[in-house]
């Protein structure tokens, strides 16, 4: 059975929106930070940070994308945009962006903890609500 992790872009976030290439640009970011981090301490950091290689295929264009690794311990992750209605506290309908990380069936226990890993950094950068794959909620923008 897969698993789903939810990033949602909340109105205290930094975005309201966002495009599956912006996830993917972040993505880049997080291998180029940890890349950084492994030339400073002199060690191959960045593989073992990012063991996947971003893939997509036809179906998906614009809608989603995989993480597929040929590492030991690592299988594949899906990451997609979407967006739902939802309704605020003076009962108004709003539209409210998310990104999706999941875990397929066959992911491994190393999917689950780079999932989780990736959705805290994504969070973090966005600011914003963090479902993980537990059902927990992380909340990582300014709360009134």
């Amino acid at each position: 059975m897969s698993q789903s992790a939810y990033i949602k872009l909340v109105p205290a976030s930094t975005k309201q929106e966002i495009t599956l290439d912006e996830v993917k640009d972040l993505f880049k970011y997080y291998k180029e930070i940890t890349s950084k981090t492994g030339s400073q301490v002199d060690w191959q950091y960045g593989e073992a940070a990012f063991p996947y290689d971003l893939r997509e295929k036809e179906e998906g264009k614009d809608q989603w994308f995989y993480l597929k690794s040929e590492e030991r311990g690592y299988h594949m992750l899906v990451v997609g945009t979407g967006s739902e209605e939802i309704e605020d506290e003076d009962g108004n309908r709003n539209i409210q962006h998310y990104i999706q990380v999941v875990l397929p069936e066959g992911a491994s226990y190393g999917d689950k903890g780079k999932g989780n890993e990736f959705c805290k950094f994504l969070a973090r950068k966005l600011e914003g609500e963090l479902h993980l794959f537990n059902g927990r909620i992380m909340y990582y923008y300014k709360r009134k």
